[in-house]
């Protein structure tokens, strides 16, 4: 049977929910809103979590949102400020250069597993292909360099209770098993991309940078296939055999929003692009678009699928 979707917010606890080390500004839960991702969520055998925020107007919903899911590649996001704050410690240069070796590869259709032994290629180029291409040898050398426990440490300080990274990093084993390589909550992960808009992660001059990665994604087919091309838009995917997930913050003409969709238990597990998954990001990218940008109606041309990258196994 479909999913049987929970609301997990009540307006009371809306209001008063942490957001990145900081209490969330007033927010006005919408029912109407909230209606629409139930019914689409309940179409997804499997567990759904969805969070969005408009950040001008403080419209919301939410459904499962402080619950732990995994996070898959959307991990990378806090490798990314991981980098960035090494990089201002003074522990990690931005323009390095990083000699790659065979025994860092991770298997796969990585541009930078696809180097020669011994090849250089400076951290900075490692630290976009990571976000941009969502090159998994790019993201464990990084996280490696920086140290996993580090990342977890520059979470937590920052009141983020439940987003970690979990693979090789001693002491969290069993939170891989039940997770894998990261974990967060839907509004975690969209929170967390709100600190880097608004310039609040490692620094403003950081921030910007890191923002700067967040809009050059290359995997367009899901949320962003429902956002006009001309508007500017931060992102970061993941997908595992029974996860599905992209995290998405939108610099919308009528003021930027920000929303998280990650399932778990899926059982739909096919790498297609009818996967319900992927279907449920489309979906709820294009409800938030209409309801956000009512004024500005959209949709992609005919025969665009044509130009999408293709994810793979």
């Amino acid at each position: 049977m479909p999913n049987t979707v929970i609301r997990c917010f009540t307006a009371a606890t809306i209001l008063t929910v942490a957001c990145g080390g900081r209490a969330a500004p007033d927010v006005e839960p919408d029912p109407e809103l909230q209606r629409g991702l139930e019914r689409l969520a309940g179409e997804v055998r499997g567990i759904v979590g969805i969070y969005v925020r408009h950040l001008r107007t403080g419209r919301s919903a939410a459904i499962r949102a402080e619950e732990a899911f995994p996070t898959a590649s959307m991990v990378k996001v806090p490798i990314l400020i991981g980098t960035f704050d090494a990089i201002a410690r003074g522990r990690l240069s931005f323009d390095q250069p990083l000699v790659y070796t065979d025994s860092l590869l991770y298997p796969g259709e990585d541009l930078i597993g696809a180097l020669a032994d011994s090849a250089t290629i400076p951290l900075s180029k490692a630290a976009l292909l990571m976000i941009t291409t969502s090159d998994n040898t790019a993201s464990l050398w990084l996280q490696g360099l920086v140290g996993g426990g580090a990342i977890n440490d520059w979470l937590a300080a920052h009141g983020f209770d439940s987003t970690r990274v979990n693979s090789r990093v001693p002491g969290r084993e069993d939170a891989r098993s039940r997770h894998g390589w990261g974990q967060t909550t839907p509004r975690e992960m969209a929170e967390l991309l709100v600190l880097i808009r608004e310039g609040r992660a490692v620094s403003p001059a950081a921030s910007q940078e890191m923002y700067r990665h967040l809009t050059r994604i290359y995997w367009t087919g899901e949320a962003l296939s429902r956002i006009p091309p001309w508007v500017q838009a931060a992102s970061k995917q993941g997908a595992v055999d029974r996860s599905k997930s992209e995290v998405v913050l939108v610099n919308a003409p009528s003021g930027d929003y920000v929303f998280s969709v990650i399932t778990r238990e899926q059982e739909d597990e096919r790498w297609e692009d009818e996967n319900e998954g992927y279907v449920l990001i489309r979906r709820v990218s294009e409800l938030l678009w209409r309801t956000f940008e009512p004024e500005l109606p959209w949709t992609p041309a005919p025969g665009v699928d044509a130009f999408k990258p293709r994810e793979e196994d």
